[in-house]
């Protein structure tokens, strides 16, 4: 197998069979990302990743899941998708589900019907990055889009009979936008109905601009309580039916995790437990395990 950089996959692709479809993120602008910087995007070659399927075929027996990296493999054109997807299919018969990265620009390029044809090929799960529903955050970490794109994003996704897992990150607002972010992220998820939500806590990365907006007082972090906090505002917004919802990343400070809305206030007592414990000393090192 040929990997190129650093590799990131979702924690739910840990015993995935890794191909790189793409080099890299087709957006890589984003304020508080340091991944894919060594990297300058480009597509491989239907090819290339073919010639890795058929390498990972001849190492592997059993291939239950192929994850496709790295930031945003959807963006492919959708007939190479088709190719690259048929050559799964042939090789790995035993493959259950093909995942794959989403920016919501690659998925608004795509018709519907597209991603209805994929789906049918084996695409199991998108992962998109929604990291606030708030369109004055968004806008200030450089994510290119909107909350409304992201709503319509999501959406097309879940029509397609595609799962979707959003990923948020608390504290991306700082102290300032806190709450908005909050509210408006729960607003989005609300809208999108995504199967998954994934949760996880700002993580300061040198060399990013949010680094330096912090080291020059732009942007306040907040603490681990007032982490918790904003937790509990966005969950008690959340209505989202048979929605898989985890805050058990290392960079989280207190583990949550259970299914909407059947364990919301399930969700919100373990919340309550943590706020209630303090100003405890939490260890940075551990989060960035």
């Amino acid at each position: 197998m040929r990997y190129e950089g650093a590799l990131y996959r979702p924690p739910s692709e840990a015993y995935s069979l890794i191909v790189q479809a793409t080099i890299g993120c087709s957006h890589n602008k984003c304020t508080f990302c340091s991944m894919y910087k060594d990297k300058k995007f480009r597509i491989r070659s239907v090819d290339e990743i073919v010639e890795d399927l058929i390498e990972g075929r001849r190492r592997y027996r059993q291939v239950k899941r192929i994850f496709l990296a790295d930031g945003d493999a959807l963006i492919i054109k959708t007939q190479d998708l088709i190719k690259i997807f048929k050559a799964i299919n042939e090789l790995f018969p035993e493959c259950e589900r093909i995942g794959i990265y989403g920016s919501p620009k690659s998925i608004l390029i795509k018709e519907k019907g597209e991603l209805k044809e994929l789906n049918s090929m084996g695409l199991g799960i998108v992962y998109l990055g929604l990291e606030s529903g708030s369109d004055e955050i968004l806008k200030r970490i450089n994510k290119g889009v909107t909350s409304k794109d992201m709503i319509e994003a999501g959406r097309k996704i879940v029509d397609s009979g595609i799962e979707l897992s959003v990923t948020l990150i608390s504290g991306i607002g700082g102290k300032e936008y806190s709450k908005i972010h909050a509210l408006e992220s729960g607003r989005v998820l609300n809208e999108m109905k995504p199967d998954y939500i994934g949760l996880l806590t700002l993580l300061l990365e040198e060399g990013t601009q949010l680094y330096e907006e912090v080291q020059e007082g732009k942007f306040e972090v907040l603490t681990p309580i007032e982490v918790l906090e904003e937790t509990r505002i966005l969950v008690e917004g959340l209505n989202v039916d048979n929605c898989i919802f985890r805050s058990n990343h290392a960079s989280n400070y207190v583990p949550l995790r259970g299914t909407l809305m059947k364990d919301k206030e399930l969700i919100l007592r373990d919340i309550d437990k943590g706020i209630a414990l303090g100003n405890l000393e939490y260890k940075e090192i551990f989060r960035r395990l």
